[in-house]
């Protein structure tokens, strides 16, 4: 078997192939070639492949990953975490590398799931052990006072007695409205000279 070179190791090779998707770079001193996909060409997007790299080229790549597939050793590589002048490791702990295998995660798809009426309102608050919401809605301050619904009954009564209310306050904001009057014109009065 060929001398392949390790996981993370850094590399100078020429471009085989230049595909839609990538390009082929052949490994030194081996016979395999590895994958430089698109989006490990560059920090910024690539379209098209062709546009960065040319058949024949010489590009300083890193081995990021080995996976047999039916049989065959697949060989991924990426530029970007090269610097292509030196040859030097822009990414020496793999914290790049790592982030982009978390960004190809599938997330589940949760859409199928519906939540029905029902299970929103025999839920019990954690906070204030009312049923009907969640804790992250309540409105109840820690050590507050608790609310509760009003019976229809007292509802009314409530209602009645905040129209009772209403005439009361409007009924002393009528008489400050006529003082308030009453005061204006005795200013005017006096203001006015006398012949």
């Amino acid at each position: 078997m060929e001398a392949l070179p390790e996981l993370y190791a850094i590399f100078q090779g020429e471009v085989a192939t230049v595909t839609e998707y990538g390009a082929f770079i052949k490994i030194p001193g081996c016979r395999k070639q590895g994958l430089v996909h698109r989006t490990h060409m560059s920090s910024c997007r690539v379209d098209k492949p062709s546009e960065i790299v040319d058949v024949g080229d010489k590009v300083w790549v890193k081995l990021i990953g080995k996976e047999m597939k039916d049989d065959k050793l697949k060989l991924s590589l990426s530029m970007k975490v090269v610097n292509q002048g030196t040859g030097k490791d822009l990414d020496p702990n793999n914290v790049s590398l790592d982030q982009d295998e978390r960004k190809k995660r599938t997330f589940r798809d949760f859409t199928s799931q519906k939540i029905t009426l029902e299970a929103v309102l025999n839920t019990v608050c954690k906070k204030c052990g009312c049923k009907g919401h969640f804790a992250k809605e309540c409105f109840v301050q820690p050590g507050g006072t608790k609310y509760s619904l009003i019976p229809e009954e007292e509802e009314e009564e409530g209602a009645a007695a905040g129209c009772e209310r209403e005439k009361k306050s409007s009924l002393a904001d009528d008489s400050s409205k006529k003082r308030k009057k009453k005061k204006k014109k005795k200013k005017k009065h006096k203001k006015q000279p006398r012949d």
